[in-house]
């Protein structure tokens, strides 16, 4: 299957930003970047589910921004979504300690699978900085030009949408708060939730409830992080 984003989202209303990145410089060199890879290598995620989180979440349902850096690299883990694998997937580290965040908090219900699809239809945007990993050497598709593509979006969510939260976890997300409007958005910022920096300030956060305080503040239905429906 051949790279065709433009016109899988025909009918979206990601569509109009899709086709905008389509006519910039870097698009085609992206696309053949990712082409050859999986051409060549194992690649995850499967190349169908390479914009998932786009098609899971429209653009005008997003509530929070969840931004990781790139997906799993062994096989059978990544879907599309950050940090969130296939229910019958071991949790790997990092949704690990997430979902020990949302064990800790009182004030949410930690979910009930590793798949986190029902956080992104229920308005989460779960976005990895790039969107493509060869398989086993994570970080090996940094260099293909998705992070020009992914700051477009986080601009494009920051200006078309109201009331947001971003979810900034280590220091290449934190390095994005700059594409962000704090007037219009709440920036909620911590380590990373890898084993390597949880413990400096993840755990602890309590960003789970914080974000739902917040959204509910400006009127906007709180997020059931159960897996179940909006509260």
């Amino acid at each position: 299957m051949s790279l065709d984003f433009n016109n899988q989202f025909v009918g979206t209303d990601w569509h109009p930003f899709i086709q905008d990145q389509a006519k910039r410089m870097y698009w085609s060199d992206l696309l053949n970047h990712v082409e050859n890879a999986y051409t060549t290598n194992l690649c995850f995620p499967p190349k169908a589910l390479l914009l998932r989180a786009f098609l899971t979440t429209p653009l005008h349902k997003i509530k929070i921004v969840i931004l990781g850096q790139d997906p799993y690299h062994q096989p059978g883990q990544a879907h599309g979504l950050s940090f969130s694998v296939p229910s019958t997937c071991p949790v790997p580290p990092s949704l690990r300690n997430v979902l020990k965040e949302l064990q800790r908090d009182p004030l949410v219900h930690p979910p009930l699978s590793n798949d986190l699809t029902d956080w992104s239809k229920q308005g989460v945007f779960l976005l990895n900085t790039w969107l493509s990993v060869r398989a086993n050497e994570a970080g090996s598709h940094r260099n293909f030009g998705w992070e020009k593509f992914t700051d477009a979006c986080i601009e494009h969510v920051s200006k078309e949408c109201s009331h947001v939260v971003f979810m900034l976890w280590g220091a290449a997300a934190q390095k994005k708060a700059n594409l962000i409007d704090p007037s219009k958005h709440c920036v909620l910022q911590a380590p990373h939730p890898s084993p390597l920096s949880a413990h400096r300030g993840f755990i602890g956060c309590g960003h789970f409830s914080k974000a739902n305080a917040w959204l509910k503040g400006k009127g906007v239905p709180a997020i059931d992080w159960s897996n179940g429906n909006a509260l």
